[in-house]
């Protein structure tokens, strides 16, 4: 965007001259937070983690650059502690719900039913991939991705499973198919969420915009994103080995 509109990206104009010392002071701002998201992603792909005890490994070293750069107080600790209260006590609300309207559903044959229809779409198994990403694509209007993934997702994989896409080749990768049906359904919900008229992401955008920015400039703005996240979803969808040359990388055999 910036090579073809360069009016969009205007320099800043307090920016100092490209120095050794501008770049040394650009490293040593940008290395710390760097190899704290390397330490963290770095953990799980070296089996040494779970995902949620690498989410621990994160909170630590955050902790350290706190303390290393004389910003951990009281106050923080604080702060952090209640948000963190707050968070998680709205994520197990949202759980405690979706888990109990998937049990009603399955309950009442719910699931059947929808697997049954999800099933019965003519025109192939990639033809009904797309449906159900699209309906993913509508839901992501109006929910938010974890009650998308609580809900939609296990009524979801017997389909992916059952439909006849099989993926050979990728060894260490248990049901790859799901590994990449997964990874289509994460860049939808990323792609529902930008585009209007009920992107979430546009509007927390809009919050943090100064007011001369209206809604309707972001809407403008946001379409080469948008079309970029649609190339993204269909480059995967034709080629599965994209998304899953890494975890045959890092768990094969």
């Amino acid at each position: 965007l910036g090579l073809f509109r360069p009016q969009t990206l205007p320099l800043a104009s307090d920016r100092r001259p490209l120095t050794g010392a501008v770049v040394l002071d650009v490293v040593r701002t940008v290395l710390p937070s760097f190899l704290l998201i390397f330490i963290t992603l770095g953990s799980i792909f070296a089996g040494m983690a779970t995902p949620t005890e690498a989410s621990g490994v994160g909170a630590l070293g955050a902790t350290v650059l706190a303390f290393w750069n004389r910003r951990l107080t009281f106050g923080v600790v604080k702060k952090v502690a209640i948000d963190t209260y707050k968070t998680c006590g709205f994520i197990f609300g949202v759980f405690v719900g979706a888990t109990a309207f998937a049990l009603v559903l399955r309950l009442m044959g719910g699931d059947e039913l929808i697997q049954g229809l999800v099933k019965a779409i003519p025109l192939g198994p990639y033809f009904i991939i797309l449906v159900i990403l699209f309906a993913i694509f509508l839901m992501g209007f109006f929910l938010d991705w974890i009650e998308i993934c609580l809900i939609m997702l296990p009524l979801l994989a017997p389909v992916i499973q059952d439909i006849g896409i099989k993926f050979g080749g990728y060894p260490g990768i248990d049901k790859p198919e799901l590994v990449w049906f997964t990874v289509l359904v994460a860049i939808t919900l990323q792609t529902s969420f930008l585009t209007p008229p009920v992107g979430f992401s546009i509007f927390f955008l809009q919050g943090v915009m100064p007011p001369s920015c209206t809604l309707m400039d972001i809407y403008r703005g946001i379409i080469p994103f948008v079309v970029i996240q649609i190339v993204g979803i269909i480059l995967p969808l034709l080629f599965p080995a994209m998304v899953l040359w890494l975890p045959m990388a890092a768990y094969g055999k």
